[in-house]
């Protein structure tokens, strides 16, 4: 170690030195005098320098640089220091695209040698390797914002109109109160409305609390993506979250770019950068000109690997991610249309307070107002100042009272609730929400346009049955020597598929889609085919990717001891492969023209296996000369691959059988008023086979109308579409373009629409639908960013829990909306009455602040958690603009209401002498007949339809365990906050008579359900003034 150069070699290499501590001192005591002294002579030699790692670091105007002293230190326990790249050069290269550093490195296999990692295996899989890189260079994590705190709920509650009016109202009423009544006893009114308010914010901050950690706890779920990486030479799929700097990366059309990185190997790849960059034009990657890949693109075209170079909060998108905070604040169509019924039955009850304070006002200037003692409260000049103060204060006091009680301020909780409720229970049933919307929309759905494969077929294919020539053959030593390695070719090289073999399992692992692993598995374990020895021996040149479009894909090869030839394969489609092809393979592996007689035979054939639900492939094969293929900058390339005068090698059929449960599931959704339509892109025949077997088609149904090709539907009218789209049931050979028209029609047809997809190309349907349902496991994150619930488990039975889930948010608000409103309207028309017929009010502000309460809080809880029943799929669709309040539930609501009205009016005019009671005694009597009205009336509000309102009551704990604290309560009032409560004791006698007014409200419930109601909204007259949008 005589030059400085070799006290830097030696510095970085230590990593492969002896770990011996003799060493780490050694190398220690002479890292500052060899940095010192390199810098001059490093400087000096600068064009002929080795290490362009370490002159990267040396800046012009800074004569040091900077080794990694800790990697030193650290050498015995970790054999991973990567002294050869930093992350901060390796974030650098990519997010700057800077292609001139990146060849300072050695290019792209630079950078994977000083990562430790492997083109082709990856990187090591034990966890102790992954941690240590971990340590290095991060995590795939990146840090959020904190989520908003409770206090922040809070104080969004009190910005709500109506809590400002409460809060005005309770203020008043303080100020009267006191006034009036004094400090002691004064305060009663006032400040149980500041307490009921306190209550109201407090139990709707704390749901909108849970419902915002509910999102995050979803949106970790949904950000959770399967990866397909290379570690120890097998592909394998891991969390996004466990990807670390090294690995390499698996992409395919429609994954996301889970890390920053590098290209290594593929071919037509083409990227959405739009989240990115805001530009939609797609852009080209190849390893020469564009190399870099950025985190949270989209891969729109073609399949490639990836080396990560960056991860986490060390990515561009990490960087954006951590200063964006999720906005969980979501307001639903029905919330909407709640919040204007809130708003607007707050107005009326402001108009009839208004009417009140000025009819009592005139009563009390006119005289007409008398005290207890019988003499007028008012006699002009001779009434003191203060007394006429205080009557005043009353009088205000009892119009607040009325405002009080018309606020529904429940509606809006009810919903959050239901919602809340709702999202968690559909996850137990496989369905995760995006957007809380789709919850309610989905109980309008009433068509539902589903993918077969995947959805209804189970997505296990196998291979059934190989046809060559006219032949299906089962022993594959009978295929001729030369077609068999044509196939090998043909299915090995032309596939986004491998092939992992483990020195300890004997079986090989196969992996890339269902189709892929079919055909491999097929290859390898029946065809003998070596994945390996393929990739070793040819080289591929060009690659059409596999889309939903073309439904096909083909590549351009050549052996690597074959100069001058070159090799086309083709793989799609049979009917579409068979169109390309001019010749064929016999049996015996001879090639043969084909005529229009053996055309028709392999026409044929494939209606055949279609007929029996198997999805046909054909494998083509064409030998091109060298001068044809032309040399481009990329390499070796031709405009565009033969699509004609192909060899046909032969056809696989592949099964996939349907989903236990489909054809129930089906039949649910056809009884529920959905009609389903299958839109695949299999061919005809398969499409009706696998119709029929899952109940979509009736074996007997006349197929005319009812299953059409995507080319036969795109080239109709708009009027002949409109005018068939009902009668469709399948629409085989369909295009993403094929699935959009189709939404689009329905739609105009006046349809709710919900659509299942999971390819990339389904994004367009799949946010024009009002329903977009994505698949969890096969479907691509594009198409789950495009959707609005996810199907966890692919089951098109799962969809059918998610139709009840939304039909039972929207029934559920119908029920809490009916409740509510019969307290509203029973407790403002008895206080209007009695104020403006005696001057008086019969339930004081504390107690229909009480009853609020409990109906706002306990009721919206009791109600809005009622689970799903089977007679909602009895019901149709709830219509798009279908009223809120229906005429089933106006006339339940008035029957209730006249009752509660009728017998609480005559206990106010005629209570003391029908019961010999006193008043005190009478309106404690009032109030406790009131409340116990709506408990009962609670049990009519869970059916509003059957008469049997206490069907499946005893599964439904949350509603028993309610109602019995709400009773518990209401006698606490009654018989120990007296003073408070302005009550008084009740003996036996009067809490049964209480009660058995109140238990009056079920034979009435009973009863107005055999009156007949009509479909037309009952107040439809009234649509000019907002109300129909309720």
């Amino acid at each position: 170690m005589s030059s400085p150069t070799d006290y830097a070699m030696f510095l970085l290499n230590v990593r492969k030195s002896s770990h011996k501590k003799w060493r780490i001192a050694f190398a220690t005591i002479f890292s500052f005098r060899a940095m010192l002294s390199l810098t001059d002579e490093i400087l000096c030699k600068k064009k002929k320098a080795t290490n362009n790692h370490l002159l990267s670091k040396i800046s012009s105007n800074q004569p040091y640089t900077t080794i990694n002293v800790d990697c030193i230190n650290n050498v015995h326990d970790s054999s991973l220091c990567f002294s050869g790249v930093d992350q901060e050069s390796l974030t650098k290269i990519v997010k700057e695209k800077d292609l001139n550093s990146l060849s300072r490195f050695g290019g792209v296999e630079g950078i994977v040698g000083s990562l430790e990692s492997h083109a082709e295996k990856g990187i090591q899989g034990d966890i102790e390797h992954l941690h240590r890189r971990r340590d290095v260079f991060g995590s795939n994590t990146y840090l959020k914002q904190p989520p908003k705190g409770f206090l922040s709920f809070v104080l969004e509650a009190f910005k709500d109109n109506m809590i400002l009016i409460l809060l005005g109202c309770a203020g008043l009423s303080l100020a009267f109160g006191i006034k009036e009544h004094g400090l002691k006893e004064g305060w009663y009114d006032g400040g149980s409305i500041f307490i009921a308010i306190f209550l109201v914010v407090v139990v709707s901050a704390v749901s909108n609390f849970r419902q915002a950690r509910q999102f995050d706890k979803l949106s970790d779920k949904s950000n959770d993506i399967a990866i397909d990486v290379m570690r120890d030479g097998r592909r394998q799929k891991i969390s996004i979250f466990d990807v670390v700097v090294g690995d390499v990366v698996c992409l395919k059309i429609g994954d996301q770019i889970p890390a920053d990185g590098l290209f290594l190997n593929g071919h037509s790849l083409q990227l959405d950068e739009s989240s990115m960059t805001g530009e939609s034009d797609h852009v080209n990657i190849d390893k020469i000109k564009n190399p870099f890949m950025f985190s949270g693109t989209k891969v729109v075209d073609g399949y490639a690997q990836m080396l990560v170079t960056s991860v986490g909060i060390n990515t561009t998108w990490g960087e954006m991610m951590s200063s964006i905070s999720r906005d969980t604040n979501e307001q639903t169509p029905l919330q909407d249309r709640l919040n204007k019924l809130t708003s607007y039955i707050g107005k009326i009850g402001l108009s009839v307070a208004g009417l009140v304070l000025i009819v009592l006002l005139v009563r009390y200037f006119t005289g007409n107002t008398t005290g207890d003692d019988g003499q007028r409260e008012f006699n002009g000049g001779k009434t003191k100042i203060g007394k006429v103060m205080n009557s005043v204060a009353s009088i205000f006091a009892a119009a607040v009272t009325i405002v009080v009680v018309a606020i529904p301020e429940g509606l809006p909780l009810a919903v959050t609730l239901t919602l809340a409720y709702s999202m968690k229970r559909m996850m137990v049933d496989q369905a995760m929400v995006r957007k809380l919307s789709a919850c309610e929309t989905m109980g309008s759905a009433n068509t539902i346009c589903t993918d077969k494969t995947g959805t209804l077929t189970m997505n296990q294919m196998k291979v059934d049955r190989f046809w060559l020539d006219e032949e299906s053959l089962k022993d594959s030593s009978k295929i001729a020597t030369n077609v068999v390695e044509l196939l090998h070719q043909g299915v090995g090289l032309n596939t986004t598929g491998s092939v992992y073999r483990s020195t300890t399992v004997s079986e090989p692992e196969f992996s890339g889609s269902p189709t892929e692993k079919a055909i491999l598995s097929w290859a390898v374990l029946n065809l003998g085919m070596n994945m390996d020895d393929l990739k070793r021996s040819w080289t591929i040149l060009q690659v059409e990717a596999f889309n939903s479009e073309k439904k096909q894909s083909s590549i351009l090869v050549r052996k690597n001891d074959e100069k001058s030839l070159i090799h086309v394969h083709r793989k799609g489609a049979a009917e579409m492969i068979l169109a390309m092809c001019s010749n064929y393979f016999d049996s015996n592996g001879t090639i043969k023209a084909i005529d229009e007689q053996k055309r028709m035979k392999f026409e044929q054939i494939i209606e055949t296996m279609a007929a029996q639900s198997l999805r046909c492939i054909a494998f083509a094969h064409k030998q091109i000369a060298e001068d044809i293929v032309t040399d481009g900058n990329d390499g070796v390339k031709v405009e565009k691959l033969s699509e004609d005068g192909l060899t046909l090698l032969g056809m696989v059929g592949l099964k996939d059988p349907c989903r236990p449960g489909v054809k129930k599931a089906v039949e649910a959704c056809r009884k529920a008023g959905v009609a389903v339509k299958m839109i695949t892109g299999d061919n005809v025949f398969t499409a009706q086979a696998i119709a029929v077997e899952c109940g979509i088609l009736g074996p007997d149904q006349d197929m005319n109308g009812a299953v059409i090709e995507g080319k036969d539907f795109r080239s109709y009218s708009t009027e002949q579409r409109m005018e068939m789209v009902n009668r469709i049931c399948v629409m085989a050979r369909s295009s993403p373009f094929d699935k959009l028209l189709m939404v689009q029609t329905l739609k105009q047809k006046g349809l709710v629409v919900a659509v299942t997809g999971d390819g990339t190309n389904d994004a367009p349907a799949l946010k024009e639908s009002d329903i977009g349902l994505s698949m969890g496991i096969q479907g691509t994150e594009v198409a789950k960013e495009s959707s609005d619930i996810v199907i966890l488990d692919d089951n098109f039975t799962s969809v059918v829990p998610v139709l009840q889930w939304g039909r039972c948010i929207y029934s559920n608000i119908q029920k809490f909306i009916q409740f509510q409103l019969t307290v509203n309207v029973a407790a403002l028309v008895i206080n209007f009455i009695a104020a403006v017929s005696s001057g008086d009010v019969p339930l004081t502000a504390v107690q229909l602040l009480w009853v609020n309460l409990i109906m706002d809080t306990l009721g919206a809880l009791a109600l809005a958690t009622e689970r799903p029943t089977k007679e909602l799929m009895d019901q149709k669709p709830v219509g798009r603009t279908e009223p809120l309040i229906t005429n089933i539930m106006w006339r339940n609501l008035i029957a209730q209401a006249l009752y509660q009205i009728t017998v609480l009016l005559t206990l106010q005019f005629k209570g003391e002498s029908i019961f010999g009671v006193d008043k005190k005694v009478r309106d404690t009597l009032i109030f406790n007949t009131f409340v116990l009205c709506q408990v009962f009336n609670e049990f009519n509000a869970r059916k509003l339809e059957k008469k049997n309102v206490f069907e499946g009551i005893h599964r439904n704990h949350l509603f028993v365990g309610i109602v019995g604290f709400t009773i518990v309560l209401q006698v606490v009032m009654v018989e120990f906050l007296k003073k408070f409560a302005d009550t008084e004791r009740l003996n036996w006698g009067q809490w049964g008579i209480c009660v058995g007014i109140a238990a009056v409200s079920w034979p009435i419930g009973w009863l107005v359900k055999f009156i007949p109601v009509s479909d037309k909204p009952l107040f439809s007259y009234l649509k000019r003034f907002g109300l129909r949008k309720f």
